[in-house]
């Protein structure tokens, strides 16, 4: 009989959290159709995922890099360029 992998059972975490912050947090969650539990854990899970994604280092060559740094230094241009730039401008009325 094969021993039951603990990692996969779910652990309790305990926090203590305002009122006000607790009631927002319901409010959100039944909008999603979501318990607090699970809305609280989804967004803790992506809030971890974009925390450890900003620290991911890409390496490349010194070609692939001074290639990517001559196509930052081209000035815009482009039909989409053009057309954003002489799209009306809201401030300007």
């Amino acid at each position: 009989m094969a021993a039951k992998n603990q990692d996969t059972h779910a652990k309790p975490v305990n926090l203590r959290i305002r009122e006000d912050v607790r009631i927002l947090i319901d409010r959100a969650a039944k909008i999603r159709g979501k318990t607090r539990s699970d809305f609280m854990i989804d967004a803790a899970y992506r809030a971890a995922e974009d925390t450890l994604l900003d620290q991911t280092l890409v390496k490349v060559d010194a070609e692939s890099y001074q290639h990517y740094l001559d196509i930052l230094d081209r000035p815009p241009s482009g039909e989409g360029f053009a057309r954003l730039m002489n799209a009306p401008k809201p401030w300007r009325d």
